[in-house]
């Protein structure tokens, strides 16, 4: 039951309810009309007053989902709302018609209206497919009839096709027949038998007509494709072929191509090549014929000494359903030729040889041999390139492969020997075989060092088992000759076992502190690596280790007698009339380390003491600054900080207390502490005259030997190596120079007033020389330096020149 059956129903049911009648109108109306058409006017086919239409809230109610017709309140006409195609509503089917119902209220009354749909000519003929396409064979007979599609045509009645046309042609005409309501048919009529030779292909063009008005018509492209029939035989280009083969062509050679031509096609004109067995000869043996293309090529061997000339028939034939053959000869003559070459074979390889292989050892067998006779099959032989290895006769045709020079697998591990063999031939034929020889190992190499002797710097108070070196050697050899390991040759730096000081990985070369370094105590030590390979007997090398200690800043400066350290009283007494620049003390302190960890600098720390007194930052020297007031303190308590020039920088303190006194009687008193003599001002001031005029004289004398003693040194005859050196002035500023292969140290008049720094040469070789003081004036060498380190020299005595 469809959705307007169920309207239906609906509408029977409303009128049952409120007691209302209904009633049916009917109308026609074409296809295709435009939107707004009239169909009919409602209100006067249903005796309605159009001024109650509005009133009534006359509208139109249908089960379609458009809304296809509406009506107008002020004229009551029902027009067409939107377009209408039949084949869309009513497809495959004659009549059509449309069902909808108008509905009034107060009081209600629903009428049912029914519009047929008129068919108009808006379709033109259709075939289902563009292309038809018929195989029909040329062998044929006039009179058959093969059916044509039909064309479609969605219109109906008069509108749908009535007739069909087929385009000229000399081959086949069109018979129509009427089929009544199914409309009419159409079959194409054999006229003429066909030739493919001649036209393998006809194009037709069908025409499908309706009878609309106007007509309208569609088209069917019709290929007709002419079948082959087998009505042709193959020929052979030539019926006797010759050919010439030399003996030695190789296999897979093509010998010759065979031709043969059918008019026919598809499977009638496909030609089949074969050979035409005879007797007990089957050239199939020999030669190989491709039955699709007739290329004949070389399959066995050919022997002109057994067959001269072979004879062969063979056979064209077509695929057709009735095959056709044709024949042909074919002549193939044997041209002789040297067509074996010598060959080559190793009875025996004796490898690998090892390479301190003596002189003759036999490496390899080798026979050569020729299948040819006379001269074709008389060979030498011989080894191609420059190679240890040369061929010995032994018996005709059979050598010895043999070492003929040194071998040396870390040179040459393999050698690709060449051997050639040349028969006598004309033209001579000759063949190659390459013998492989692998030259295999012998612990013939010692481990290698990349150098002779490794120095190795590591830094003081370094940590216990921290790798401070990794020794590595290699060895050219192979596998287990090549395998190395390494240990320690016990040498005893200042009596102390290696072993407890280090430990080698014997795998790996790492070198492990056992213990952490004190450059103050140990400096360098040196000591050898042996590296040993596990060849059979094993093989070893050393190398020498130089261990060198870098000094860390782990020491503070020391003060040096007759001052002690901050902690206990030290005290200077100077005159009131003390000019500025006067002279009050001097702080000399060392440091137990080396280079700029051990070079020192002097600070005032005590700001009050700053105003009246300064002291010489390099060399210690404690001085006033100005005259003395009436506001100074009698006492001036100084703090000096030493304090190094290492990262970080590490000091010591001392404490002086500076009394100011009237006279200088008083600080000569105070600083001797040892009570002088009652002796007349006058014998003072003759004292005192003779001390300055023999400390004058001392002075001068000491210049002019300095000077001497600086400009012999000049020529270089003393000199030992270059040093760059810093000198202190008594002011506390200092300079530095470099001077030419020679240390030389320049003090001023005032022996306490002079201070030193020298920067050794570059390391190694070992140029460097730490000076310490043994008392006195005397100076002893302590240790070597590494490179870029310096020397400190404390100055006690009168000046001096170090070499």
């Amino acid at each position: 039951m469809g959705n307007e059956e169920y309207a239906w129903i609906h509408i029977v049911a409303l009128l049952c309810l409120c007691g209302r009648s209904a009633s049916q109108l009917s109308y026609s109306i074409s296809e295709e009309v435009n939107k707004g058409t009239v169909v009919g006017n409602i209100a006067k086919d249903l005796n309605l007053n159009v001024q109650d239409l509005e009133t009534r809230d006359l509208r139109i109610v249908s089960s379609y989902s458009k809304k296809y017709f509406d009506v107008n309140l002020r004229t009551g006409n029902l027009v067409v709302d939107e377009r209408i195609n039949r084949e869309e509503l009513c497809p495959h089917t004659a009549q059509c018609s449309l069902r909808i119902q108008a509905v009034l209220n107060n009081p209600m009354n629903v009428h049912r209206i029914e519009i047929n749909i008129l068919d108009v000519n808006d379709n033109s003929p259709e075939f289902i497919e563009q292309m038809h396409s018929l195989n029909i064979s040329e062998s044929m007979s006039p009179g058959e009839r093969y059916l044509l599609p039909l064309a479609i045509d969605a219109d109906i009645g008069s509108n749908t096709v009535k007739s069909y046309k087929l385009s000229q042609n000399e081959y086949f005409s069109l018979d129509v027949q009427s089929a009544g309501e199914d409309g009419v048919s159409a079959e194409l009529v054999l006229q003429k038998a066909l030739d493919r030779e001649k036209q393998p292909i006809i194009n037709l063009l069908l025409t499908a007509v309706d009878g609309g008005k106007p007509t309208r018509s569609g088209t069917l492209h019709i290929n007709v494709n002419v079948i082959d029939a087998n009505d042709n035989t193959p020929i052979f280009s030539k019926s006797l072929y010759k050919v010439s083969v030399r003996e030695n062509t190789a296999r897979g050679t093509v010998v010759m191509r065979l031709n043969a031509t059918d008019l026919d096609e598809g499977m009638n004109s496909k030609i089949l090549y074969s050979f035409i067995k005879r007797g007990n000869i089957d050239p199939s043996n020999i030669f190989d014929l491709n039955s699709e293309t007739g290329e004949i090529t070389l399959k066995g061997t050919l022997n002109y000494e057994e067959t001269p000339n072979y004879e062969v028939r063979v056979q064209a034939k077509d695929q057709g359903t009735s095959p056709r053959s044709a024949h042909a000869k074919l002549l193939i003559e044997i041209i002789d030729v040297n067509d074996n070459a010598p060959e080559i074979s190793v009875t025996s390889l004796m490898t690998p040889v090892k390479e301190d292989a003596e002189m003759g050892t036999i490496v390899a067998l080798v026979t050569v041999s020729d299948k040819d006779g006379g001269n074709n099959g008389v060979t030498y032989c011989k080894v191609v390139g420059s190679v240890p290895f040369k061929l010995k006769s032994n018996y005709k045709n059979d050598f010895s492969l043999v070492v003929d020079g040194p071998l040396d697998r870390e040179n040459i591990s393999l050698y690709n020997v060449t051997i050639t063999a040349t028969d006598e031939g004309s033209p001579p034929l000759s063949s190659i075989r390459v013998i492989t020889v692998h030259v295999s190992d012998v612990n013939d190499n010692a481990p290698r060092f990349m150098e002779p002797v490794i120095n190795v710097y590591v830094k003081e108070n370094s940590a216990v088992g921290s790798v401070i070196h990794t020794i590595s050697a290699f060895d050219p050899d192979l596998d287990r000759n090549s395998k190395l390991t390494y240990k320690l040759l016990d040498s005893s730096p200042k009596n102390i076992p290696i072993s407890s000081v280090l430990n080698i990985n014997s795998e790996t070369g790492d070198i492990v502190s056992l213990q952490s370094f004190n450059y103050e105590e140990l400096n360098t030590f040196q000591f050898k690596v042996q590296a040993t390979d596990s060849g059979v007997p094993p093989l070893s090398s050393n190398v020498t280790v130089n261990i060198l200690i870098l000094d860390e800043n782990d020491n503070n400066p020391t003060i040096l007698a007759p001052y002690s350290e901050h902690g206990s009283v030290n005290s200077e007494s100077i005159p009131y009339s003390a000019e500025a620049g006067y002279f009050v003390a001097k702080i000399r302190a060392v440091d137990a380390d080396s280079g700029y960890n051990a070079l020192l600098s002097y600070h005032l720390s005590d700001p009050k003491g700053k105003n009246l007194f300064r002291i010489g930052t390099s060399t210690g020297e404690i001085r006033t600054k100005r005259r003395m007031s009436d506001n100074d303190l009698i006492t001036h308590p100084l703090v000096v900080l030493v304090s190094d020039n290492g990262e970080p920088s590490l000091s010591a303190t001392v404490s002086i207390d500076v009394v100011v006194v009237e006279s200088t009687s008083d600080i000569q008193t105070q600083f001797r502490h040892v009570p002088i003599k009652e002796e007349s001002f006058s014998d003072l001031n003759l004292y005192l005259l003779i001390a300055i005029v023999s400390v004058s004289v001392i002075f001068l004398l000491s210049l002019i030997s300095l000077i001497a003693v600086k400009c012999h040194r000049t020529d270089g005859s003393f000199s030992r190596y270059s040093a760059p050196m810093i000198t202190t002035h008594p002011d506390g500023s200092w300079s530095y120079s470099k001077s030419t292969q020679q240390y030389d140290v320049c003090f001023s008049s005032d022996t306490m007033k002079s201070d030193v720094v020298v920067f050794p040469g570059p390391f190694p070789p070992v140029d460097g020389e730490l000076i310490s003081i043994n008392g006195g004036d005397t100076f002893t060498t302590t240790q070597t330096l590494p490179n870029k380190d310096k020397v400190r020299v404390l100055q006690h005595g009168s000046a001096f020149s170090l070499h």
